[in-house]
């Protein structure tokens, strides 16, 4: 018996762990259906690119044929590892935009206006920049300048200068908008999971039990009131049972898959899967929303300082690896996404409806195929898609994946935005400073030149930029899933702790609000101690 169970080692449950064991009196126990994070390649940040081609510490799900995509299944990465998606992501740090939270709190949600969640950033994190009235420095999440960026992440923000746009040297302060660098998670040259900040330092504390290989396939339920979790683990299928509550951090795809399965979610579609409805919650599954996100890729064989498949790539990348493993710098402390930015895709626009992530190498595919040769890539996703989706049960079978389907680009406004988004991008690609190095862009997107063509480029070509959410909506409405607490609406002591219950995307990355999120819930949970 546990005091508090945690389901989902990522970054809200690694945050829960660590937060709430602080209390010695209290006793923790969290699950995370992937290993620990020991692979090198987690640790050493250009691994990411490897962790991509491998699949390693991933789910690796797929989308249900998207009409959006031309019929095409997006890929859906998942981190399944301790510290989840922040153990295997490209450790970019944004916030996205304050009008993001006081729309949380304008749906109904006191307590979720930037004002308030503010402290809570900056309460996790040690920016070494500095402490100021946006940031913090004395948190467990380290957050930083890249030590050794790439030449060229200056050489795009200054493209973007000669198209028009603004620098912005912090986008989580005063502005979003405008072009620059990002910082990362790192710390002396190594990724700076959820994991390595909040749950490792801590693994020493008697009250506090990590499982790994355990994957929960249900909570347990009494009378409305969530009492324990069943789960798979070292070939056995085992029960342990929460006094408290039990808080559901898996994410956006398998939080609202775990609840279904455990009989809380649609009575219709429980039904037709063959699972006793607990208690009906229409809510769970729908709501479901991504960042759509195109690639431009440059060739660019020439600029050999980019990264690349060529003799002299893999003569650099030999040395880097000699080079980090020596003294943690060099080649491979880069996060490849180095740079980018957050602009209108028109003037009329009153905040950044776009946002940009300049690779410093080709990209193809998720990384998953392999290009020969140097280049670099660039990404433009729209921030605030108004196409929802949902996830879906594919049986009662909770070792199935679910059904995800985001409705990728299903309302037009999504589409006309990415269109003037890409030629944005492609105005940035072609400006002297990025022109002097001599790249082509492929033969896919370069046939594209008319609205029409660029259309049918993306939807051949778009998928995730990986920020699934809203399956789980906090709000006060029959569709809303948690209220403000977090609570599940209906049961007692369960609260879900993750990127499902953003009652709207925000415009930017997701694992720090995520981090935040958890933050939040640490002390609304402790106030319900009292």
């Amino acid at each position: 018996m546990f005091d508090y169970l945690i389901i989902g080692g990522g970054s809200a449950g690694c945050v829960l762990a660590a937060r709430l064991s602080e209390n010695p009196d209290i006793s923790v126990a969290l699950l995370e259906a992937g290993p620990p994070d020991t692979s090198v390649l987690i640790h050493c940040p250009a691994g990411l690119a490897v962790l991509a081609k491998t699949g390693q510490a991933n789910w690796q799900f797929q989308t249900v044929p998207q009409a959006g995509l031309n019929g095409r299944a997006g890929y859906q990465p998942r981190g399944k590892v301790l510290g989840g998606s922040s153990s295997v992501n490209a450790m970019i740090y944004t916030r996205g935009h304050r009008a993001d939270y006081d729309h949380w709190a304008a749906q109904g949600n006191p307590g979720w206006a930037y004002e308030d969640v503010l402290p809570y950033f900056k309460r996790a994190e040690h920016n070494q920049r500095g402490a100021d009235a946006f940031h913090g420095a004395s948190g467990p999440l380290n957050v930083m300048d890249l030590a050794q960026p790439n030449r060229f992440g200056p050489v795009f923000v200054e493209a973007a200068l000669q198209a028009g746009f603004e620098p912005n040297p912090d986008f989580n302060a005063e502005r979003q908008d405008g072009v620059g660098l990002y910082q990362v998670t790192h710390k002396n040259g190594e990724r700076f999971s959820a994991a390595k900040a909040y749950l490792t330092p801590n693994l020493t504390r008697p009250n506090l039990r990590v499982f790994t290989g355990a994957h929960v396939t249900r909570i347990l339920l009494e009378r409305k009131r969530a009492v324990g979790v069943e789960f798979h683990h070292e070939g056995a299928v085992k029960q342990l049972k929460a006094s408290r509550e039990v808080l559901l951090c898996a994410g956006a795809l398998q939080s609202p898959q775990i609840l279904m399965l455990s009989g809380v979610g649609p009575h219709a579609h429980l039904l037709e899967n063959g699972i006793a409805t607990l208690h009906d919650l229409p809510g769970v599954g729908q709501n479901l929303h991504d960042h759509p996100d195109v690639v431009l890729v440059v060739d660019a064989p020439q600029a050999k300082d980019l990264f690349g498949l060529s003799f002299s790539g893999m003569v650099r990348a030999i040395q880097g690896i000699f080079e980090w493993r020596r003294h943690r710098s060099g080649l491979l402390t880069s996060n490849f996404a180095e740079a980018g930015g957050f602009i209108k895709s028109q003037v009329s626009e009153p905040i950044p409806d776009l946002q940009l992530h300049f690779v410093v190498g080709k990209l193809v595919n998720h990384g998953r195929t392999t290009t020969f040769g140097h280049g670099y890539s660039c990404h433009v996703c729209l921030l605030r898609p108004r196409s929802r989706g949902s996830v879906t049960l594919a049986s009662k079978d909770p070792l199935e994946p679910p059904l995800i389907d985001p409705n990728f680009l299903g309302e037009r406004d999504d589409m006309d935005r990415l269109i003037r988004g890409f030629k944005l991008m492609r105005q940035i690609l072609a400006q002297p400073a990025l022109a002097a190095i001599g790249g082509r862009e492929l033969a896919a997107s370069a046939r594209a030149r008319t609205d029409a063509e660029i259309e049918h480029f993306i939807r051949d070509h778009a998928d995730t930029i990986y920020h699934p959410a809203g399956t789980c909506r906090m709000g006060p409405g029959t569709l809303d899933v948690v209220d403000a607490q977090l609570r599940v609406r209906g049961i007692e002591a369960l609260r879900v702790v993750d990127a499902s219950v953003m009652p709207r995307l925000v415009a930017g990355n997701t694992n720090a609000p995520v981090i935040m999120i958890a933050e939040k819930a640490a002390d609304l949970i402790r106030a319900a101690q009292v």
